[in-house]
């Protein structure tokens, strides 16, 4: 079987994307070939959005927000967006959700972990959807 790709895209990737991409090498290991991108990619990732992964055991440091790319997208089976309206490319034939997730930009740490583990809840179903195909 062929390892799924899963693409997350918010505008910033600093955030959600970067959260989303965190907890599914978290859960789902090396089963899945995980991507994030945004299209309009920060400076940085958001401290507090690092800091509500730590809380749980993640860390996402090392992550740096990256342009989204038609190759990125070409490149996946899941593209998933948070946010990004009309900015993400649409190929035909790729499956695409749309996570409705307020953005962690400029938020207190605990609406940030409110919103991790909402993430976490999204990750959950896609993994067993992954899994399943």
């Amino acid at each position: 079987m062929n390892k799924p790709s899963v693409l997350f895209v918010c505008i910033h990737n600093a955030g959600r994307s970067q959260m989303a991409a965190g907890w599914l090498r978290h859960l789902a290991g090396d089963t899945v070939t995980v991507l994030s991108a945004g299209s309009e990619p920060g400076d940085q990732l958001n401290p507090v959005a690092v800091q509500a992964m730590q809380e749980v055991g993640i860390d996402i440091t090392a992550a740096v927000p990256q342009r989204l790319s038609t190759e990125a997208v070409q490149s996946s089976d899941v593209v998933i967006t948070m946010g990004c309206g009309d900015a993400c490319p649409f190929y035909p034939g790729k499956r695409y959700e749309d996570w409705e997730l307020p953005d962690p930009a400029g938020q207190p740490l605990p609406a940030v972990r409110e919103i991790r583990d909402e993430i976490r809840t999204h990750i959950e179903s896609l993994i067993t959807t992954l899994h399943s195909n």
